[in-house]
């Protein structure tokens, strides 16, 4: 597992999930989406390119984050990020 940490500025593609832990801690799931532009260099033709990054806040911010924003807003923030190679997906844990 390795750690790197990173800024995400997206725009949130669905409204926030909140759910509880068993012991009643919030975890919001957000789904975040950052875009690219480039130009092909053989073809020179323009290209559009969509990454969509689930973004997990933990706690008393999680909850926040479910009360305040909703699909459609610009989300800019700090995060950490484990790549969870056994499990062959990537999320991103937010403090």
């Amino acid at each position: 597992m390795s750690l790197n940490r990173a800024t995400i500025i997206g725009y949130l593609g669905q409204d926030p999930q909140l759910r509880y832990t068993p012991q009643g801690t919030p975890v919001c799931t957000l789904s975040v989406a950052t875009d690219e532009s480039y130009t092909n260099k053989q073809t020179g033709e323009r290209k559009e390119a969509v990454e969509w990054h689930r973004v997990v806040v933990w706690g008393k911010q999680g909850s926040i984050c479910a009360e305040k924003l909703a699909k459609g807003r610009q989300l800019c923030g700090r995060e950490t990020e484990h790549a969870l190679i056994r499990q062959r997906r990537r999320e991103t844990l937010c403090d």
